[in-house]
Parts: C-alpha cells; sequence; structure tokens
C-alpha cells in the first residue's frame, strides 16, 4: 500500500505544474539525516527510523475535519514537512541521552552573544514600546548573567544551573522560530536561474535540517513546562527541574576559552551585521556548527604544544 501510494505521489508530482519538490527540500533532508548519523554514529538505526516516520507520515494524505474539497497537491506541499517532524520526535525519543546534550557555561556564553547580536540586528532597538523594552531588559539581563558566569568563577549550583538551562532552551527556541520563517520566507526565489542563488538558499535549508532535532527537543522542553489535563502539575515541574539540572555540567570552562568565544563571535557577527554576509538566522546557527569545531582545535594545539 505505502510503495502503491509513493509511486502514486511521484507520479502526480511528476505531472503537476506546481513545483512540488525543491533545491531546499532536499537539502533539508540532507542536513537532518547528515545529524541523524552523527549523532546516531549508524546509518542503518537512521534508516530504521526514516522508514518507521515515513509510513506514519502518509497519514498527511488523509483529508482533513474541515477541508471543502480534496487537493491532492496540497497534501503533496505539507507531506514532507509531516516526515520531519515524525522523523524527529522519534529520533528525540530513540537518542534521548544524545540528542539532550549536556550544556556548559561556554555553550551558554555563545547562545547569549547570540541573542544580543540576534535583537541588534532584528532592529528591536527601534521598537519604542515598554514590552519590547521589557523583552529586551530581561534578555540581556539573564545574558549578563551567562557571560558572568563564564567570566569568573561563580560556583554552578543548582539554581544556576537550572537558570542557565532554561535561558539556553528560550534562546534556542526563539532562534527556531525565527530560523523556520525565514528560511521559508525565502522559497519565492527559489526560481532563480543563477546557480549561486540556488546554492545559498540550499546552505539555509541545510543548516534548518541539522538544527531540525534539537528544535524539535528544545521545544518539547519548553511545552513540559505547561500543565497537563491528567498530571500532576508540583510532581511533573519537579521532573523537569531535575531534567534542567542535570543537562548542565557542573564543570566551569577556563576563562581564556570563554574570551576566546566573545571576542571571535563577536568580531564575525559585527562582520555579518556590517557587510550582510549571509542573513542572520543562517550566520548564527553557522556558528553554532563553526565555532565548537574551531574552539576544539585551538584546544588540542594548546595541548600539542604543551608536551612538545
Amino acid at each position: 500500500m505505502a510503495t502503491a501510494l509513493t509511486v502514486y505521489i511521484g507520479y502526480r508530482a511528476a505531472l503537476s505544474d506546481r513545483k512540488l519538490f525543491s533545491v531546499g527540500l532536499f537539502a533539508l533532508f540532507a542536513g537532518l539525516f547528515y545529524e541523524s548519523i552523527k549523532v546516531s554514529r549508524s546509518w542503518k538505526a537512521v534508516t530504521g527510523i526514516f522508514a518507521a516516520a515515513y509510513l506514519f507520515s502518509l497519514t498527511a494524505f488523509l483529508p482533513g475535519k474541515r477541508e471543502g474539497s480534496y487537493n491532492f497537491e496540497n497534501h503533496i506541499e505539507v507531506w514532507p514537512y509531516y516526515l520531519i517532524v515524525i522523523f524527529s520526535v522519534i529520533f528525540i525519543f530513540v537518542y534521548k541521552d544524545k540528542v539532550t546534550a549536556k550544556l556548559t557555561e561556554g555553550i551558554t556564553l555563545l547562545l547569549s552573544i547570540s541573542f544580543i547580536y540576534w535583537i541588534i540586528d532584528y532592529g528591536f532597538t527601534d521598537y519604542h514600546h515598554w514590552f519590547v523594552y521589557l523583552l529586551m531588559a530581561t534578555g540581556i539581563f539573564f545574558s549578563g548573567f551567562s557571560i558572568l558566569n563564564a567570566l569568573t568563577p561563580i560556583p554552578l549550583s543548582r539554581t544556576n544551573r537550572l537558570v542557565l538551562s532554561i535561558w539556553s532552551t528560550i534562546i534556542l527556541t526563539a532562534f527556531a522560530f525565527d530560523n523556520i520563517i525565514r528560511v521559508f520566507s525565502s522559497k519565492e526565489d527559489e526560481g532563480s536561474l543563477y546557480m549561486t542563488d540556488n546554492l545559498y538558499i540550499a546552505i539555509q535549508y541545510f543548516l534548518l535540517g541539522v538544527s531540525a532535532v534539537y528544535i524539535m527537543q528544545n521545544f518539547m522542553l519548553l511545552v513540559s513546562f505547561l500543565p497537563s489535563k491528567n498530571g500532576n502539575y508540583k510532581k511533573d515541574l519537579k521532573e523537569i527541574k531535575k531534567d534542567h539540572i542535570e543537562r548542565y555540567s557542573i564543570d566551569q570552562i577556563p576563562i581564556y576559552q570563554s574570551l576566546f568565544c566573545i571576542i571571535v563571535t563577536t568580531a564575525v557577527y559585527w562582520l555579518n551585521y556590517i557587510y550582510n554576509i549571509l542573513p542572520r538566522h543562517s550566520m548564527i546557527w553557522l556558528v553554532f556548527i563553526l565555532f565548537p569545531l574551531l574552539l576544539n582545535y585551538t584546544v588540542y594545539i594548546k595541548e600539542l604544544r604543551a608536551k612538545e
């Protein structure tokens, strides 16, 4: 049944005048598979999860309750995103411990610097409204708190770890929504005849695919704070707090690494703000991916020289 439906989907997509599959969509799946294999270290496991997600995603072709006239092409358009969400949820369930990676002072520092760049580049400072000021003040306060923790030997108590973990989750969720909105708003440019434009869009979609599992995980961590209808909220809240505290490392990072993070990321974001090298959302996620690699390389070189 699933095979027959797959063949029919391909047939209808080929006949359609609408562009139902795009370069960006394939790049999105490439990023999702790349990060999934990287985390699981097993392409066989990823293939199995994909197969299960694929079967469940075919429910996207069922008619909706409030759907007036059934349009198969409309269902083809939303189907890949059903598949991505279902794949991410199953992957999180199977690899919860690996996806919910340990947070550190360094990660929260990186997120906080990125957040400050985000509110400046986004133009929040141009909105003269008390609510916007309140949001910015709150964000800057917690960003300052995380920077202070990274630059000083303040003990990472349970309370500090809880605050820093929740703050990191909020930032990642905000970035996620901005990333999703900005990436999909660039769809209208996919008809460009220039290869560079398609490559530019593909990079954005690839980065979104890489971050998809983490976006879903952080969203679920935030939603878990909402009370459930049939649950014991006091008990659930205690477990949620415990999860946040336990996922935050008690190890403090060296001050030189914090300074290195501040200098490098500030320079990158400043250059991007001035010269608009990449869209804000793409540059932020690119920094998330590349900076830890750069930091690990510098630490490796430093340790190598110390042995000489």
